[in-house]
């Protein structure tokens, strides 16, 4: 049980595996007004960033599942890195499904939410582990511009045009799923460039050290259209935040 290949050896050296820096992923953790003792459930945790830098910086605990075994380890590191493993645990699994034995007071899924089918699915899915009064945390593109043809947005990496909304409209569809928006942190070209640009250098390393590997020419031929193909596409079209979300019941929607 793993990710494909490709993600583990282009953002083997992310700490980040999303397009936001570590500036903005601290100042996110401060706008949610976390609280020493919080407890944070993070589903596709990937390296472990997020728990781990908040649980040093405000003293959360938290539980992170990812189907990663590269990321999962990394994650583990890091714990032991920032002095936190007593605080934050990383379990390698399929986080698709995953309902917490505890409720979370922030259950979150910052990037991966294709793990329930999509946004509402996912959302549906984190009520489930969340105490009543918590917040749920989700990370998701949009269209920071419509593309203008459906070959565009697939230059995006997505499927088509309907894959994603607006910011108004993504905003708006938490509100149709019974939910008030109460923080948000977008991405900013910096964020992006430094997710995507930064696999470029890995790609390259990766392949000075694996040149007989069968995977050698899938990973040239990603190095030599990626560069281009990001500032086509993705970082004129594509934005990206992390959206903070209550139920308007005033409880979990569980």
């Amino acid at each position: 049980m793993d990710i494909p290949r490709i993600f583990n050896i282009t953002e083997s050296a992310h700490r980040i595996h999303n397009p936001i820096t570590a500036e903005k992923l601290a100042t996110l953790g401060a706008a949610l007004r976390l609280e020493p003792g919080a407890r944070v459930l993070d589903l596709g945790s990937g390296s472990g960033e997020m728990l781990c830098t908040w649980a040093r910086d405000y003293g959360i605990t938290g539980t992170g599942i990812d189907l990663s075994r590269l990321f999962t380890e990394q994650a583990k590191r890091r714990a032991e890195e920032l002095g936190v493993a007593r605080h934050v645990t990383f379990i390698h699994g399929d986080a698709a499904g995953y309902v917490a034995n505890e409720k979370a007071d922030v259950a979150a899924c910052v990037g991966a939410t294709w793990i329930a089918g999509g946004v509402a699915g996912t959302i549906a899915l984190l009520a489930r582990s969340l105490r009543p009064g918590g917040i749920i945390l989700i990370g998701e593109p949009y269209w920071r511009q419509l593309p203008p043809t459906e070959a565009v947005a697939k230059g995006c990496l997505a499927n088509a045009i309907a894959d994603f909304l607006m910011l108004p409209e993504l905003l708006a569809s938490f509100g149709r799923l019974g939910y008030d928006v109460v923080e948000m942190m977008l991405a900013d070209p910096d964020g992006w460039d430094r997710y995507e640009a930064a696999k470029w250098l890995t790609m390259r390393r990766w392949l000075a050290a694996n040149p007989g590997d069968e995977f050698a020419k899938e990973v040239r031929a990603q190095l030599t259209a990626e560069p281009e193909r990001y500032a086509t596409y993705t970082r004129e079209y594509l934005g990206w935040g992390g959206f903070a979300l209550m139920p308007r019941d005033g409880g979990s929607s569980a």
